[in-house]
């Protein structure tokens, strides 16, 4: 990520480093969001979004994204994998920002929040862990 304080040899050393560490650098401007966030977050509210307005159960969401789009996990999963409380936070920064719906927090994730199920790392979610091995979606 370069910021407007980076130089150009700097800049260059820290993709030629992540290159020797076998990695691919993905360049990205110091912009909120980054690259991953900025398409990420969408993606992850509309799910959220889609499962309020009765589009699909979550356990047939999150298989309709892995099967038909070959992501490797639903957003429901990997919601609950990166914590509800860390995208609930990162959605205020992010509509701070930009002001768009987009970014806008759904109820439904503020009430999770507000309960205290983060996903994985407190046993419930959008799926409850309280047999790790079995997750079984909440009725929510």
């Amino acid at each position: 990520m370069r910021t407007n304080g980076t130089v150009d040899d700097v800049y260059q050393t820290a993709c030629d480093y992540a290159k020797k560490l076998v990695q691919i650098p993905v360049r990205t401007s110091d912009k909120t969001g980054f690259t991953v966030n900025r398409l990420l977050v969408p993606y992850l509210l509309d799910a959220i979004r889609a499962y309020e307005e009765g589009v699909g159960s979550i356990e047939d969401i999150d298989n309709a994204m892995k099967l038909g789009c070959g992501y490797p996990m639903g957003p429901f999963t990997l919601l609950d994998f990166v914590g509800l409380d860390t995208t609930y936070y990162i959605t205020h920064v992010m509509y701070d920002e930009f002001k768009e719906r987009r970014f806008a927090s759904p109820p439904l994730l503020k009430r999770l929040v507000m309960a205290g199920w983060y996903g994985r790392k407190t046993g419930k979610g959008f799926y409850d862990y309280s047999d790790p091995n079995n997750p079984k979606a909440n009725k929510l």
